[in-house]
């Protein structure tokens, strides 16, 4: 039952009380820091709800009869909101002074575990307020890639989600749980270790930091590629309140609210709601229902204690509950492979009386005989204690995680019984203790040292995968001999495998980093970060169903099909790491730092089922896949030219020895794909990106990366799909073979040009009795075309496109209404294309969102 959203918040709306004060005139100026008076701007006694707006000239006048000493709140559009505190009332005017809110080189990061100001910082981030991603319509961190040119985020579905930064952290395409991400996700300095967590919708953030490469003596995960640091808005004593809806096409209604407020001395609490509807925009005919919608719910409550100036305590719970309509992939095409002509898609359709798949991507529809779902619900909870110890902070952030995930695929990609169900079931929980202390340590050195635990418990529980009665055409190789067998009637109608495999692991590391300025304006930031990692699975994948009897050829034909398969593994790892940079600021307009830097990532394991040797038995071979070294360099200039305007420069070069990647087989058994090792990757680029604010009426920001990712040496990497069956003469004889030499090939997932860009043009305004400003805003963002396969293929790369996203409106203090549009130019296009398993031929893909357009309205209380 869909819940009705707009009902729910309109209740919570009406249930905030509102009071009434007896009066005792306060007169006030509301001013800028440079002297210039702030029209219209809003005052408030705290912890009432009187308050008036000031006039054309700042002035104002509020009647009171509170106690002393009370506070005022002051507030404008554009500007940092202020608490004053009155002492007395008699007639003097009040001069209170506001500070411009968000001057791009006056923002504020912690991803160096302390607060800073991003120019000071030697690290490439884009920082991205939650306000401005709300905007711009990014309530999660999918649409972030189109505002962050290094971000790369691929997903068919929660489970199956590859998020990297330039190009590194996580292997492109089908999700392997064996291996761990290599780009941190943080969210109130809690890691998650899922990658599920990218596709829940935002709960009051306040800003996110994406943090570029290697960042392992910061952080209590490992990160070999960046980090994405995110931060939410915490309680406040003063009783606050938003709500926002936003309605579209597709029947999208999005609507979230959240109410906080002191509920004791030194104790204050908030409760955050946020869901999220849309009709799908895919059609099935066969089931004559939509796919590919929205249906989200997510909940947050906090609890902030702060007894002293001395201790913060913060107590966190959130949960997210999604039951999509499934994310279907559609088909994109056939490609003509090296097997024989028997074996070739179209003939092996044909043979089962079927019609030539509809190849129309962009038509939206699929025909699908398996109904699709991705049901997810993620959350946990956290404690997070922060204490100052002299010049610094002692902080504790204790966590625990979970993840169910429920999903039925239809991994054929068409209305044939093939490959006919495909239900990767886990759960998922995860243990996470982080003690740190940051600080100056003394005028000229400050830094960070701490600890870090992570033990996580991952089941696949009853995953099944089941073929059906067309399923023997794909198998089988000739019409003759023992695989003319393969037409027994009912011999694989329901046959397939159920898996339960459980994986382990406990992460360990202590970690340091130091800022020494050992010579005036030159800093010198030596890091170092041991760490211990282990895993042990346990894997066990039976087979059921299909014909049932004791024919030995019957039976012997089945077993190519599935096995059972059983193996424990138990592996464990340690490595030193570390960094050094040099960073020059002779000035507050420069900052040029260098970076060499090492990390890795933890050894591997396969759960997603192994290649079977020639013997028809696991190769246990490839059961561990070695960790990943990586060694990077890195040049950068933070600049600041002018008054208002930001430019920065970095250059890179990545080398990975070892890397680990996925490899999708032909064999069913293994259609999720397994991992491997790649001998030595690099990745090098140059990253340009500029912003520029002239006072509050114009913004401007642009960004472009360079990337360019390359296999250096593969020398086992799998054939591309159009090369199936591929066969070489070894020893004289004509044999098939599975693999081939990359060396040189790109990299999958990287666009070698990568551009975003947006400006906001607003004007001061009123609508009906509300003071703030009309706005116009846009952004664009552009992606070279990349390639979709482990290995660079013919068939499976992605064209470059181009996406254009707009909104105008009205906002003020308190209330902001706006329409917007997203894929203005409905770009038709895709994120990612996969080949069908058992690489017959036929390959789906991933679409991108058509054009939506809707309005949205913000009020706060």
């Amino acid at each position: 039952m869909k819940l009705n959203y707009l009902q729910f918040f309109i209740f919570i709306l009406f249930s905030i009380p509102v009071t009434i004060y007896a009066q005792n005139p306060i007169k006030g100026v509301v001013k800028r820091t440079n002297g210039a008076p702030v029209p219209h701007a809003t005052v408030k006694i705290r912890g009432t709800n009187l308050a008036v707006s000031a006039d054309e000239n700042g002035a104002f006048n509020i009647n009171s009869k509170q106690e002393l000493p009370f506070f005022l709140q002051v507030s404008s559009v554009g500007y940092k909101p202020q608490d004053f505190q009155i002492l007395k009332v008699d007639s003097t005017i009040l001069e209170l002074t506001l500070v411009e809110d968000a001057l791009l080189d006056q923002i504020v990061v912690t991803s160096r575990r302390r607060s800073e100001v991003l120019q000071d910082v030697p690290i490439p981030i884009t920082v991205i307020g939650g306000q401005s991603a709300e905007n711009a319509g990014a309530f999660n961190v999918n649409r972030l890639k189109e505002l962050v040119p290094s971000v790369q985020l691929y997903a068919s579905n929660a489970r199956n989600t590859t998020l990297n930064i330039r190009g590194l952290g996580s292997t492109f395409g089908l999700t392997n749980d064996g291996i761990d991400p290599g780009v941190g996700f943080y969210v109130d300095g809690v890691y998650h270790a899922r990658p599920a967590a990218t596709s829940t919708d935002f709960l009051d953030i306040e800003q996110i930091e994406v943090i570029r490469g290697p960042q392992g003596t910061l952080f209590g995960k490992n990160t070999t590629a960046g980090a994405f640091n995110i931060t939410t808005t915490k309680p406040t004593q003063i009783p606050t309140a938003k709500a926002e809806l936003s309605v579209g096409n597709y029947n999208f209604i999005q609507a979230k609210t959240s109410i906080s407020g002191g509920v004791a001395k030194n104790l204050a609490a908030k409760l955050s709601i946020s869901g999220t509807q849309r009709d799908g925009t895919i059609w099935n005919t066969r089931e004559e229902r939509k796919y590919s919608g929205q249906n989200n719910l997510g909940f947050k409550g906090q609890l902030y204690f702060t007894p002293s100036d001395k201790l913060q305590i913060l107590l966190s719970g959130d949960v997210s509950i999604q039951h999509p309509a499934g994310y279907p992939l559609v088909i994109a095409g056939v490609t003509t492979t090296e097997r024989s002509a028997y074996r070739q898609y179209a003939k092996i359709v044909s043979d089962l009386g079927y019609q030539q798949p509809k190849v129309d991507p962009f038509s939206r529809e699929i025909n699908t005989n398996t109904p699709w779902r991705h049901n997810q619900s993620i959350g946990g909870i956290s404690l997070n204690i922060d204490y100052k110890i002299g010049n610094g902070t002692l902080t504790s952030t204790s966590a625990w995680r979970f993840w169910n995930w429920d999903p039925t695929n239809d991994r054929d990609f068409s209305e044939l019984s093939a490959l006919t169900k495909s239900q990767g079931n886990s759960h998922h929980d995860q243990y996470s203790q982080e003690f740190r202390y940051s600080g100056n340590i003394t005028e000229r050195l400050s830094g960070v040292i701490g600890l870090f635990a992570l033990g996580q418990n991952l089941q696949g529980l009853d995953q099944t995968e089941e073929v059906g009665k067309d399923q023997w055409r794909f198998v089988q190789t000739s019409a003759t001999g023992s695989q003319a067998l393969y037409s027994t009637p009912g011999l694989l109608d329901g046959f397939g495998i159920k898996t339960n495999s459980t994986i382990k692991s406990l992460s360990a590391a202590v970690f340091a980093q130091v800022d020494w300025e050992f010579l005036d304006h030159l800093h010198i930031l030596p890091g170092l970060r041991y760490t211990y990692d282990k895993k042990d699975v346990d894997y066990n994948r039976v087979t059921y169903g299909g014909l049932q009897t004791s024919d030995a050829a019957l039976l012997a034909l089945k077993a190519a099909v599935y096995s059972n398969q059983q193996f424990n593994i138990n592996t464990d790892n340690n490595n030193l790491s570390g960094n050094i940079t040099l960073s020059y600021r002779p000035n507050a307009k420069l900052n040029a730092y260098g970076t060499f830097s090492t990390a890795y990532k933890p050894v591997g394991v396969n759960v997603g089922g192994l290649p079977t040797n020639t013997a028809g038995q696991a190769d246990l071979s490839v059961a561990v896949v070695k960790p990943e070294y990586v060694e990077h360099y890195e040049l950068g200039v933070k600049t600041k030219p002018v008054k208002g305007l930001l430019v920065n420069v970095t250059a890179f070069k990545t080398d990975i020895r070892d890397y680990q990647t996925n490899v999708q087989s032909p064999q069913l058994g293994v259609n999720r794909g397994y991992l491997a090792n790649a001998e030595k990757v690099k990745v090098k680029g140059l990253e340009v990106d500029g912003s520029y604010q002239l006072e509050r009426f114009l913004t401007l920001n642009a960004a472009v990366a360079y990337l360019d990712g390359k296999y250096v040496k593969f020398t086992n990497a799998p054939l591309p799909l159009e090369e199936t069956g591929h066969t070489e003469v070894i020893g004289g004889t004509a044999t098939q073979v599975a693999f081939k030499d990359a060396s040189g090939g790109r990299l999958p997932g990287i666009s070698k040009w990568n551009i975003s860009g947006g400006a906001e043009f607003s004007v001061p305004g009123s609508l009906a009795t509300k003071v703030g400003r009309y706005f116009i805003a846009g952004d664009a963002s552009y992606r070279s075309n990349y390639s979709s396969n482990p290995t660079p293929s013919k068939v499976l790369n992605v064209d470059g496109y181009s996406l254009l996203n707009a909104r105008i409106g009205f906002k003020s203090e308190k209330f902001s209404a706006f329409v917007w549009s997203r894929n203005i130019t409905n770009k038709n296009y895709y994120e990612q294309l996969q080949a069908a398993a058992g690489n017959s031929g036929l390959y789906a893909g991933v679409l991108g969102d058509p054009r939506t357009y809707g309005a949205t309205l913000r009020y706060t209380f």
